[in-house]
């Protein structure tokens, strides 16, 4: 099995022409990321594609902004895409997130029924696709999941280690 995808989700092949409609994707939300970043909230951003590659819905994190901790990127492109679709149920999607979700977001993608996760990087802290715990793989998940990790993930990386950096010396 290739690193990066979920146990129980079926063997996705990454030729050429996805991994860059992939990495597309990523660069913009790495772009978004940074909007978020400059605005003082962890530079993570997330996207929703449909299964055409249209673009539903997208987003930057927000907790700093809102004060509200529930308002990761993750969650805040999920609510923008259901209200579009006018349904909860996105099966048919691709969520674009430069970090790996944490246990809230995990559980808002899998609820969602998400197609595909593709991510930047793992978290050491707090991921939970696949570093700390594995939900998608879990006995409580009703949905099986395919996960990409690692699409543009040194950029990823570069640009939260930058932004922590930049956050100590202030």
């Amino acid at each position: 099995m290739s690193k990066g995808f979920s146990q129980r989700s079926p063997a996705w092949k990454l030729d050429y022409d996805a991994y860059s409609i992939h990495c597309r994707w990523m660069e913009r939300v790495i772009q978004i990321a940074e909007i978020a970043g400059k605005a003082g909230d962890v530079p993570v951003a997330a996207a929703i594609v449909d299964e055409e590659g249209k673009l539903i819905a997208e987003a930057s994190n927000r907790k700093e902004r809102d004060r509200d901790a529930t308002a990761h990127a993750e969650i805040l492109a999920i609510r923008a895409a259901c209200q579009i679709e006018q349904n909860w149920y996105l099966k048919n999607c691709t969520l674009y997130v430069t970090l790996e979700p944490c246990p809230m977001c995990a559980g808002a993608i899998i609820h969602a029924r998400i197609n595909l996760l593709v991510y930047g990087i793992d978290d050491p802290k707090t991921g939970a696709i696949r570093t700390t715990v594995n939900l998608p793989d879990s006995a409580s998940s009703n949905h099986k999941l395919a996960v990409l990790a690692g699409i543009k993930e040194s950029e990823c990386r570069q640009q939260l280690q930058n932004w922590f950096i930049q956050q100590r010396n202030r």
